[in-house]
């Protein structure tokens, strides 16, 4: 059953993460953090005039499901409205706490197609909240932003 948690698809997004850091100016930086496990990230980001994510930068201590939400993250967040962000994440936790299916342009080969290769993690409810911590955190700097 971990091998099918952590297959290779999952090491490989891990091991690709970008965006690794700070912003010199972001304009909400947020800390998420699991209590199981001590998984933790720092996000930073920083909104354009149309109100799409033009910056973002992060620090992820996490395992590989952690690591590999983040780096969809990153690899994904740029040019994202608000409202895509808030979307995706409910679809994530809808994902692994209510059986609900991969976030929806997955079918599609979307861009967030690559977090279907967290649907195993449903099995796991102890990995749940290190898989998430990305999403937290983006909202959290939402919030802040008051968009």
């Amino acid at each position: 059953m971990m091998n099918e948690l952590y297959n290779q698809r999952i090491l490989k997004l891990a091991a690709q993460i970008s965006h690794i850091g700070r912003l010199d100016n972001a304009a909400a930086q947020s800390d998420a953090q699991s209590r199981l496990c001590g998984s933790k990230v720092h996000v930073e980001l920083s909104l354009a005039d149309d109100n799409t994510v033009a910056a973002f930068a992060h620090e992820v201590e996490a395992c590989a499901l952690g690591q590999a939400s983040s780096s969809v993250m990153a690899r994904e967040i740029i040019g994202a409205r608000p409202q895509e962000l808030r979307d995706v994440a409910a679809q994530m936790r809808a994902m692994l706490k209510q059986d609900g299916p991969p976030p929806q342009d997955s079918a599609r080969g979307g861009k967030w197609s690559d977090l279907e290769v967290l649907e195993p993690v449903r099995d796991y409810k102890n990995r749940h909240a290190s898989t998430l911590l990305t999403f937290d955190a983006v909202e959290d700097c939402l919030a802040q932003l008051g968009v």
